[in-house]
């Protein structure tokens, strides 16, 4: 392909927001994959949720882990409706079957789900063919849509193959290549029917030595001559000329016990005492997504490694930078830059485990941290395991690869270099250790070979703006979605209250009518978009988006009413559960006709859309009105019913208010003088939903937001939120400095003008 690697990051956001084929964004290390990923969220329109395979990588990619998002059990998946039982009687398999009724998903990961339009996965080359398959019918089932890959759902796949493998051990293999040619990800059944674009950057940021460019290149593509092999051994030492060197220099070797081994060697070398520093972990952060040990041992003269780029914005580190530890207190590590004499005073950085849920108020997706680790950002750092060194950038590294065992493992280790320079070879490169997996050469050799960009590019939004024209005038997923809600919540319909009784099948009725009318509407759309007739396509789109959205809206309004009586009586949570999922589906509905024309024009002309944050603020505007004016009515027509429950039949409880009884008890204690965290030990609640309810206080005028913060922290999050158009936006911005519960409550405060 002859497209430049700049363009080549214009071409990756114009087939994540202009198409919704397969993607996968792929090259050498230090071409710019991680910088796309950073930047995705300012440039995308779509709703989005950024997975990995493993904790770490997660944490890294600011994501969740694919298995926590999907609920997946631990074990191998097979592509099959059938029990599991019919082609293996060993444990820890499991397949569609096992998958719905053993494992289903939970109200909080449906919601989220239902949500997505757009599935990013970060480091890739470790993620298994079944674990995609598992993931492509996780979102064919919540989606509802079994014709299309994941559900219709697109999925952006970011990684280098040439790097981490994906681990099967050897009696999962007997089952699962009964499936599957390799363990790779692109041998997974989602992608053989839906194509995969190719994208490969090739612009090399980290190396500017086109010599040693040239040489991981052929390393890559199982190329290597014998002149690469004999230019790489020039930088062989001996073990008298390495030991001078030792201090300078880090090793990157291929076990983790002879990393061990030389960083205890090294450490129990060095006179000094030992010094303690303990993590402070709070809410939920399990062991397993531990980025560095809870207690970090450290004597003088250590040689460490920053783990995390600064996230002050100085630039004083980043993630594989080499210092050496020049003094230690008890609350204090001063530690000075390898090459330099520049000393500094390492401050703990802090990693967040977070979940994806709906918010409450907008039903966009949204993030929530749900527990934080706070360390120095550093560890010893004499010696590093290839596979730990992923990721990483050395000026100076010994490489002991004598020993490399996994294809691609000596391509790894080099290329974590800047240059040729740095390089120390601890023994020689072996021809015969020096080679890259044979099915990830030939996929990526065939994958290259696919049409130009541009073409692509044409092909799938053509396809696209179909599907979108498509989908957008479609009511059946809401009728669907009604219908389920009916039939789950049959025996509790009978409401006392005769308008009650008739809202679900009125709404039902309401848009059952319109079905008919879709069809024709989407078949001249689609006849307009085919024939280029792009005023008149723009013209029935705002004519008929117009009608449609004041259906939409219309139902909305009438389900929120519907809402705003239920809550008010005892043991309701099911119903208005089964009216949450209804409600999002109608405000989904609701964003796709009021995004579809800025869409079609957009791509139509050659231009990427982006955010959208007006029809953001709209849709919340919106959706207030209606909840404000359904509790008006509520408290109204209250009075004149009777049963406690709502419904016909005798019983119930007094009359429930559950969420406002909530909030009551936080006001109580807050009015008390207790502090967040008192309030939160006394409750047995996260102080993320402490905060939350006095953030709703502070936004109903209930709580005075100067008495739950200091003035500083009001002052520097409100300076911000002009600058920072989203709260996305604004914890990049603060980097774990404050968190969700925190940023909310200023962001509450705003609103009322304090």
């Amino acid at each position: 392909m002859k497209e430049q690697s700049s363009d080549k990051l214009e071409f990756a956001a114009k087939f994540v927001n202009n198409t919704g084929a397969p993607i996968f964004l792929t090259g050498k290390a230090g071409t710019g994959k991680t910088t796309f990923l950073r930047d995705l969220a300012k440039r995308t329109h779509k709703r989005h949720v950024i997975l990995a395979p493993t904790g770490i990588a997660a944490l890294h990619a600011k994501g969740v882990t694919i298995h926590s998002q999907f609920l997946l059990p631990l074990g191998s998946f097979l592509p099959v409706r059938e029990p599991e039982g019919n082609f293996t009687d060993q444990y820890g398999f499991y397949t569609q079957h096992t998958l719905s009724r053993r494992h289903p998903l939970n109200q909080l990961r449906k919601s989220v789900l239902k949500a997505v339009e757009l599935l990013v996965i970060d480091e890739v080359s470790m993620l298994r063919a079944d674990v995609l398959d598992a993931i492509d019918y996780r979102m064919k089932s919540v989606k509802g849509n079994f014709r299309e890959p994941f559900g219709g759902v697109q999925v952006l796949m970011i990684g280098d193959l040439y790097q981490l493998p994906p681990i099967v051990k050897d009696h999962e293999w007997q089952v699962l290549n009964r499936f599957y040619n390799s363990m790779h990800f692109f041998e997974a059944k989602a992608l053989q029917n839906s194509g995969l674009v190719y994208l490969e950057l090739d612009k090399i940021f980290r190396q500017q030595d086109d010599e040693f460019i040239n040489v991981l290149n052929h390393l890559r593509d199982n190329q290597v001559t014998q002149q690469d092999v004999d230019l790489l051994n020039k930088h062989f030492k001996s073990a008298e000329e390495i030991k001078k060197l030792e201090e300078e220099y880090i090793t990157i070797t291929t076990h983790n016990y002879k990393a061990d081994q030389i960083n205890q060697k090294e450490m129990e070398s060095l006179s000094g005492k030992s010094f303690f520093f303990d993590a402070e972990v709070e809410g939920e952060f399990p062991d397993s997504l531990y980025p560095l040990p809870d207690r970090l041992e450290l004597r003088e003269g250590a040689q460490i490694m920053f783990v995390k780029n600064d996230s002050s914005g100085n630039a004083s580190y980043f993630n594989g930078k080499i210092a050496k530890v020049i003094h230690l207190e008890k609350d204090e590590i001063l530690v000075q830059m390898q090459g330099t004499d520049e000393e500094y005073t390492l401050r703990k950085e802090v990693w967040e485990n977070k979940k994806y849920i709906v918010n409450q108020d907008t039903k966009e997706l949204d993030e929530e941290v749900i527990g934080t680790f706070s360390q120095y950002p550093i560890k010893l750092a004499w010696a590093v395991t290839v596979h730990k060194s992923q990721g990483l950038t050395f000026d100076r590294a010994i490489i002991d690869v004598g020993q490399a065992f996994a294809p691609g493992q000596v391509y790894v280790a080099l290329s974590r270099l800047r240059s040729l320079d740095g390089l120390v070879l601890r023994s020689r490169i072996q021809s015969n250790l020096v080679y890259s997996d044979h099915q990830v050469v030939n996929f990526s050799q065939s994958a290259g070979n696919q049409l130009e960009l541009q073409d692509l590019l044409q092909r799938n939004q053509s396809h696209y703006l179909g599907s979108l024209v498509d989908r957008t005038f479609d009511l059946r997923p809401i009728l669907k979605e009604l219908e389920t809600f009916q039939k789950e919540q049959n025996s509790s319909l009978e409401f006392e209250d005769a308008e009650m009784q008739k809202t679900i099948p009125e709404v039902y009725q309401l848009l059952s009518a319109e079905v008919g009318n879709t069809e024709k509407f989407r078949r001249q759309l689609l006849f307009l978009l085919q024939e280029n007739e792009s005023e008149k396509l723009q013209e029935r789109i705002q004519k008929g988006g117009q009608y449609y959205r004041e259906l939409i809206a219309n139902s909305l309004k009438k389900i929120l009413s519907q809402a705003g009586l239920v809550e008010q009586f005892s043991r309701t949570k099911k119903y208005l559960d089964g009216l949450e999922s209804v409600e999002e589906s109608l405000l989904r509905k609701y964003v796709e006709l009021s995004k579809l024309g800025r869409l079609i024009e957009a791509i139509s002309s050659g231009n990427t859309p982006g955010r959208m944050e007006d029809l953001d603020e709209e849709i919340l505007s919106l959706r207030r009105q209606f909840i404000f004016k359904a509790k008006e009515q509520a408290a109204e027509k209250i009075k004149g019913i009777k049963s406690k429950t709502g419904r016909k039949k005798s019983g119930g409880l007094k009359p429930k208010r559950q969420k406002g009884d909530s909030f009551e008890v936080t006001y109580l204690l807050y009015t008390q003088g207790k502090t967040i965290e008192e309030i939160s030990k006394e409750r047995s609640l996260a102080q993320s939903t402490i905060k939350s309810h006095l953030a709703h206080g502070i936004e109903t005028g209930r709580v005075e937001l100067e008495n739950c913060l200091p003035e500083y922290v009001i002052s520097e999050i409100k300076d911000q939120l002009e600058k920072q158009t989203s709260m996305t936006e604004l914890r990049e911005y603060f980097n774990g400095k404050y968190d969700y519960g925190t940023i909310k409550m200023v962001i509450a405060g705003n609103k009322v003008g304090f």
